[in-house]
């Protein structure tokens, strides 16, 4: 057995464009060798199972929230335990995963039954690439290019590499065992940066109040400090930019849920994506210099108002749905004061305190807009802030670091993974890694998941 992964040692062409070689012994088929559409209906009592665009297939929570309001199960498809589900707007996206138990799948979603010998983990892997995620999107059809829809007959017909079925399920193997490995890397980095946010957030905390006898509030460490209510010093605005890209609508580039979360700041060189608004929008969600950005919905109470500073103007770029725009007025506050204020501790508790869920939390814009912090003299936030920015350029460096290299595992991740389901590296006789031990506490939630949570999929 070998560590070292290779190319095999014969291919052919693959008579695909997105796919230009394959091993000699792999078959191109169409997906309707290897599916068959399952429409069934008529099973109420089963469990509601929606898909992620990262995650997969899940249960769905019925608890709290928006998941209350579902429509008629009536209308509902039964998906069976290994099915492959996919979401007919957003299969491009890779809104696509494997049931994993018998439930009931959206209108909104195709439900494909593997045939014998077909490993759904293999496909579901394929369809996650980009490649095949493009190719998804050309086959889709709609009138308007953001509303495509990959139905069944438009599925059917898309060709896709098939390895013997033994081959598949090696590939499959290998590939649970080695994402479990690097999901448990990364949700160690990740707590390093949870605990780099949190000695940041303790120098800040130091900086702006004093704690005296246990079970009384903190004060401002200055007594001449008044503490302010936030909705006094800045507006605040929830913005209703979607992911839609409409032609008819201003094309801009859209600063989303992940790019605050990931961020302490964000200026021009920030790369967004790319979106449409009406001019409405614009008007009251572009990004100005000072504007500092929250987010404002999440599956942890601990991720509510995060913030981010706007440090400059972005021509042409919006806030973008699940945050809040925090606009200070420069007359009582600077915005660099307030992205301050809002990591302190103190604020922080009185956001988590009003938060409200069960399993999904959210926060109004009046709790924020109540919410108090210390407001010293406009001069001497500047003096604050100079002393801050200083002290903490080591932590934001080092976080920093840890954010670009959990950047680069997953870029690495996602090549690996479709270098094997296509091909172009064989793994028949690679080690396939035992991952011991609970795998709980391995399962991070990073921004991407979170937003992904946020967003109505179904």
């Amino acid at each position: 057995m070998s560590t070292a992964l290779r190319p095999y040692s014969q291919y052919r062409d693959s008579g695909v464009d997105w796919l230009p070689r394959v091993p000699t012994h792999w078959e191109v088929v169409r997906n309707g060798r290897l599916f068959a559409e399952r429409n069934e209906t008529g099973f109420p009592d089963l469990p509601i199972l929606e898909v992620s665009l990262r995650t997969g297939v899940r249960i769905r929570d019925m608890e709290g929230g928006r998941k209350q309001q579902m429509a008629d199960r009536a209308k509902y498809k039964r998906a069976a335990q290994g099915d492959i589900a996919y979401n007919i707007m957003r299969m491009w996206q890779g809104a696509v995963g494997i049931a994993p138990c018998d439930g009931l799948i959206s209108p909104a979603y195709v439900v494909a039954k593997p045939f014998d010998g077909v490993d759904s983990r293999f496909y579901t892997y394929l369809f996650r690439t980009s490649a095949y995620m493009r190719e998804v999107d050309f086959a889709s059809r709609g009138i308007v290019p953001d509303r495509n829809r990959l139905y069944w007959q438009y599925f059917k017909p898309m060709l896709s590499p098939a390895p013997p079925p033994e081959e598949q399920e090696r590939i499959a193997d290998y590939l649970d065992a080695y994402t479990t490995q690097v999901q448990r890397l990364i949700a160690g980095k990740r707590r390093i940066i949870a605990a780099l946010i949190e000695r940041k957030r303790s120098i800040i905390t130091s900086r702006l109040y004093a704690f005296g006898d246990a079970g009384l509030s903190p004060t401002p460490c200055n007594s001449d400090w008044p503490l302010r209510a936030i909705k006094r010093l800045a507006s605040v605005s929830f913005s209703s930019v979607d992911k839609h890209t409409y032609e008819h609508e201003r094309q801009v580039r859209v600063c989303h849920y992940v790019d605050v979360y990931k961020n302490d700041s964000v200026g021009p060189a920030t790369p967004f994506r790319e979106g449409s608004v009406t001019e409405s929008e614009y008007a009251s969600y572009s990004l100005k210099a000072g504007d500092v950005l929250v987010t404002k919905d999440s599956e942890d109470w601990k991720d509510i108002c995060v913030p981010c500073l706007v440090t400059d103007d972005i021509p042409n770029a919006v806030c973008g749905y699940h945050l809040a725009i925090l606009r200070p007025n420069t007359e009582h506050i600077s915005g660099d004061y307030l992205y301050f204020a809002l990591l302190a501790a103190p604020t922080t508790w009185q956001f988590h305190k009003t938060a409200t869920g069960i399993t999904r939390y959210g926060i109004g814009k009046n709790e924020i807009g109540t919410a108090v912090i210390p407001l010293p003299a406009r001069v001497e936030q500047g003096d604050i802030c100079r002393m801050l920015n200083e002290e903490l350029r080591s932590i934001d460096a080092a976080k920093d670091k840890v954010v670009r290299e959990i950047d680069l595992i997953v870029e690495y991740r996602d090549s690996l993974i479709a270098a094997v389901v296509t091909g172009q590296l064989d793994v028949r006789n690679a080690v396939i890694p035992i991952v011991e031990g609970d795998l709980s506490h391995d399962a991070a939630t990073g921004a991407e998941e979170l937003e992904d949570a946020l967003d109505a999929v179904d």
